[in-house]
């Protein structure tokens, strides 16, 4: 299935969640193809046996573990303080959560937001001096199908009033989707070489829904989700391929959106999608991108921010 990625020899790469599910299929096939990447995982238990898997599974390939939990602004902190490898080509910013029950993060933020949005905006921003060193870096965020349903508000970001499950995961997409985009137009406006680009990788079977806060939802729950999962959701090879393809097609515009090209974005083959509206809403994007700054206090050092 994955078989067109061409050579990545020479590349390093750094994927988020990278300990099952698409995240591990990506960090995988990268390495398979000649990169050298860095498994960056909350759970050292969970990322040494992903690691193992890896080096069985491609042998001969250069693959390491490093922990890093997106809800502790601290350990986004102490995994870019840690860099020690140079130049970063490649971050996937797969990690996330999906549908948790309330809970807040350890700096305060609900955790759909504090997780999939804040902990990715302040890891992408404090690894951005080596990004840049790299010449031709991309950023991959990976954002969901689901996004499209977002009611997205502002003034609601960190469920200040009421919570809904479903609806603090869309927005916490939706977020991606909107970093993503404004994070190519401050590139491109500072007239730096950075590629960004977003992803949803359509309905796939991963542990997302069972797995960490889900746990304890209860037997019911586990039984009926497992069932949906698997009668419905693509396997999770399908699922690595929006994410594989933003991040090795050689001709790939920065600021793309790159998403199954089948009903509903669902299922099928990478294609770029660019006729969400969001896509196009500069003026939400530029505000949250603020928003972040303030929350997470990490201001992205470029040409464009220094001037202004």
């Amino acid at each position: 299935m994955h078989a067109h990625i061409p050579d990545q020899s020479g590349r390093i790469a750094v994927v988020t969640g990278a300990n099952s599910g698409i995240g591990y299929v990506t960090a995988r096939e990268l390495a398979r193809r000649g990169a050298h990447v860095v498994l960056a995982c909350r759970s050292p238990e969970r990322g040494r046996d992903a690691l193992d898997r890896l080096l069985t599974e491609a042998p001969g390939s250069r693959a390491e573990l490093r922990r890093l939990d997106l809800s502790s602004l601290e350990s986004v902190r102490s995994f870019a303080a840690g860099w020690d490898l140079g130049r970063l080509d490649l971050l996937i910013n797969n990690a996330g959560v999906a549908m948790v029950p309330f809970s807040r993060t350890a700096d305060g933020f609900e955790t759909h937001f504090g997780v999939n949005h804040l902990g990715t905006f302040a890891l992408t921003g404090l690894l951005m001096p080596y990004l840049l060193a790299s010449g031709e870096a991309r950023v991959v965020t990976v954002s969901s199908e689901g996004q499209r349903f977002a009611r997205f508000d502002l003034s609601n970001l960190n469920a200040e009033r009421g919570y809904s499950a479903p609806f603090a995961y869309v927005q916490s997409k939706r977020a991606n989707l909107y970093f993503a985009v404004e994070l190519q137009r401050r590139m491109t406006a500072a007239g730096l070489p950075l590629r960004s680009m977003a992803v949803a990788p359509g309905l796939t079977r991963t542990n997302v829904l069972t797995g960490g806060a889900n746990t304890g939802r209860g037997a019911v729950y586990q039984r009926l989700i497992r069932l949906l999962v698997r009668l419905t959701f693509q396997p999770t090879e399908g699922g690595a391929r929006t994410s594989l393809h933003a991040a090795t097609t050689r001709d790939l515009p920065g600021g793309s959106y790159v998403a199954p090209d089948g009903l509903l974005e669902l299922r099928g083959a990478p294609t770029i999608r660019q006729g969400h509206r969001a896509i196009h809403d500069t003026v939400t994007a530029r505000r949250l991108w603020e928003l972040s700054e303030r929350l997470t206090g990490v201001r992205y050092e470029t040409p464009t921010d220094t001037a202004a």
